[in-house]
């Protein structure tokens, strides 16, 4: 009897996590490959990145400039899963997002040829930026 209970509980916990790896594989905000996606701009003299925070982190890949001073403007809105909590380790930052607004970010100057990565507090959703 214990077992069946068991079997049970196991194939239950399986189909829920199928599920939802499922629904976020397939209603997870998504990029267009094909389309040239322009997060980057400089307003007197310094470089902001915007990123939005939902489902993941989007443009997972952006190429920014190398040698002046950078802002992220991370963007959330209706975000409650795991991408409202972000590590940038290359600048040592941990922080929650709110549910919806902006957070701004300062980075220092980076060198061509660097990158700096962001991710979820878990490690599943993340995003890179390439300094050229």
């Amino acid at each position: 009897m214990k077992t069946k209970i068991i079997l049970v509980i196991i194939i239950v916990l399986c189909t829920f996590f199928i599920g939802m790896m499922l629904f976020i594989k397939y209603y997870s905000p998504k990029e267009k490959s094909n389309q040239l996606l322009s997060n980057v701009s400089v307003v007197d003299g310094k470089q902001i990145i915007s990123i939005t925070a939902k489902g993941g982190y989007f443009p997972r890949i952006t190429n920014a400039k190398a040698d002046i001073p950078t802002t992220i403007k991370l963007n959330t809105k209706a975000t409650f899963d795991c991408s409202s909590a972000i590590v940038i380790p290359g600048i040592n930052y941990r922080s929650y997002l709110p549910p919806s607004g902006e957070t701004i970010i300062d980075i220092p100057s980076q060198k061509a040829g660097s990158s700096m990565n962001g991710t979820c507090s878990m490690g599943m959703y993340g995003f890179v930026i390439n300094f050229n």
